[in-house]
């Protein structure tokens, strides 16, 4: 039994150790703080997960199951907008997610299931299975790139770079990086300015230019 008193699961196991990594990401995660967390000795751990290994599946599949999931059939681009979003925002909370969600050897249910309908949304659209291959590999790059660079920036929110950039700029002369000035004051310093509305700009371009590889007649896949 664990210190809360409810009996010991898998599912158990993997929740708590999504909660150790949101506190102190994944290098906090071991078996000693997974069984402290839980009120069990690490020992008592392995009748549910074989080892870390296993942990680190399980806890990759817990990250693809809170992301929406496209449905084939409808709007491509509705569809990958959706995924997209609802990607970053699952990234934004479990940033320690983001080294891992394509680095396990054992999938599970959750990520293989995500996979499928990003796939066959794809190919529903009309896509070859190359460019199928093509897209994924893009819309992927961008969204796990954009998720790692916002959760290394030192600020956060609309306005939130005014003191950080006006920081910056202190320790340079103005004359010497024109540029840089240029874009700091009238552009992030620009009252509103929020990072975030980078990425439906940038996913926006990337969408477009997938949809002039589509051919100019598509028939619906059954």
């Amino acid at each position: 039994m664990s210190k809360a008193g409810a009996p010991l699961s898998r599912d158990r196991v993997l929740r708590a150790a999504v909660a150790i990594a949101d506190a102190g990401g994944i290098a906090g995660l071991t078996m000693r703080s997974l069984g402290d967390a839980l009120g069990v000795k690490p020992m008592s751990l392995y009748h549910h997960v074989k080892n870390k290994d296993e942990i680190l599946d399980g806890i990759v599949d817990l990250v693809f199951a809170r992301m929406e999931l496209p449905t084939p059939g409808g709007d491509w681009r509705h569809e990958m907008v959706k995924r997209a979003n609802s990607a970053r925002g699952v990234l934004k909370r479990h940033p320690w997610a983001i080294g891992l969600l394509e680095s396990r050897k054992a999938p599970g249910p959750a990520t293989l299931r995500h996979h499928d309908a990003t796939i066959g949304t794809l190919r529903r659209a009309g896509f070859s299975v190359a460019m199928t291959a093509h897209a994924y590999a893009l819309l992927d790059s961008y969204v796990y790139g954009f998720a790692l660079q916002e959760a290394a920036l030192p600020f956060n929110g609309p306005d939130s770079a005014t003191d950080v950039t006006a920081d910056i700029m202190a320790h340079f002369e103005k004359d010497e990086y024109p540029h840089l000035v240029e874009m700091a004051t009238e552009h992030v310093l620009r009252p509103g300015n929020d990072f975030a509305d980078e990425f439906p700009f940038g996913l926006g371009v990337i969408l477009d230019a997938l949809a002039g590889w589509l051919p100019a007649e598509v028939s619906p896949r059954s």
